[in-house]
């Protein structure tokens, strides 16, 4: 050992690479998240977290999901009602992660699946109504929403706890022709 030393050979550099490896591979995973790993390209059985976890780099990778309830804006869809009225339709939908794993096996981007299955129900489900049921029952149909987006992403490991319809904005000459109606039903 002495001989190494009177070379000029210190461990200080790879006790400092050594230190460096073990802390990039701790992570802090808090309470509203999980880690989904693989080792060598394979899933652990079960997600880690919350606390202080380690990943064998390079050998472990880790995917950071949360589970908090994400509020996903759905952009204004352009709508033809079953009775040919065009309009514009916006909502809210409210999911979260309830299985981490799946949402990362079971879909590329999560968020963005969600997105996409949001707008197309929207859009069809929407179309099969008459421009009265849908300004009359929008309760039912935010529930009726919900529930075929709920399936579609329940294989994801994705819980869809609401749909809300936030705004519909009806064309100008209808806006026009409903207050003529209301107006001449007062007059009676």
């Amino acid at each position: 050992m002495n001989a190494l030393y009177s070379m000029g050979f210190s461990f200080a550099p790879f006790l400092f690479i050594a230190f460096v490896w073990l802390v990039s591979c701790l992570k802090v995973v808090n309470e509203y998240e999980r880690l989904v790993v693989f080792t060598l390209g394979k899933v652990n059985k079960e997600p880690k977290g919350p606390g202080l976890v380690f990943v064998f780099r390079p050998f472990q990778t880790a995917v950071r999901i949360s589970l908090r309830t994400v509020v996903l804006d759905v952009p204004s869809q352009d709508i033809i009602t079953r009775d040919n009225v065009s309009l514009k339709v916006s909502a809210v939908v409210y999911f979260k992660v309830m299985d981490a794993k799946q949402a990362i096996l079971g879909v590329e981007n999560y968020n963005y699946a969600t997105s996409q299955i949001a707008q197309t129900t929207l859009r069809s489900i929407l179309g099969e109504v008459t421009l009265d049921e849908l300004l009359a029952d929008r309760e039912k149909l935010s529930v009726r929403l919900r529930e075929i987006i709920d399936s579609s992403t329940e294989p994801w490991g994705i819980q869809v706890s609401a749909v809300e319809l936030k705004s519909v904005d009806l064309p100008e000459q209808i806006q026009r022709a409903m207050g003529k109606q209301a107006e001449a039903e007062r007059e009676k």
